[in-house]
């Protein structure tokens, strides 16, 4: 065998995982749906804990139970308001931050 190192042909060999999805156009929807997913399995943990049914969060954010499917399925945007009335709903507080 040789001791030579062989020479990759993965393109990507080094780069960290966001420098791919920088390059292949897909990072800032990535990081929103990624952070979406968070906040709603946040939310689904607390309405469990306080075993709160779909149709009493919605009552309390003053919304219908559809509405309320969309801001639970993170591959559906929601703007900031929808998010903080779900959170205000089951007491708790929105923080964003930047890293």
């Amino acid at each position: 065998m040789s001791n030579k190192k062989r020479k990759s042909k993965n393109i990507h060999e080094g780069s960290n995982f966001d420098d791919f999805l920088k390059e292949e156009g897909i990072l800032e929807h990535c990081q929103e749906v990624g952070a979406k997913y968070t906040f709603v399995m946040q939310l689904q943990d607390e309405m469990e804990k306080q075993k709160l049914t779909k149709e009493e969060l919605a009552k309390r954010i003053g919304t219908s139970r559809s509405a309320l499917d969309r801001l639970l399925d993170p591959g559906k945007p929601s703007n900031i308001r929808s998010l903080i009335n779900a959170a205000t709903a089951i007491g708790k507080h929105l923080k964003i931050s930047i890293i």
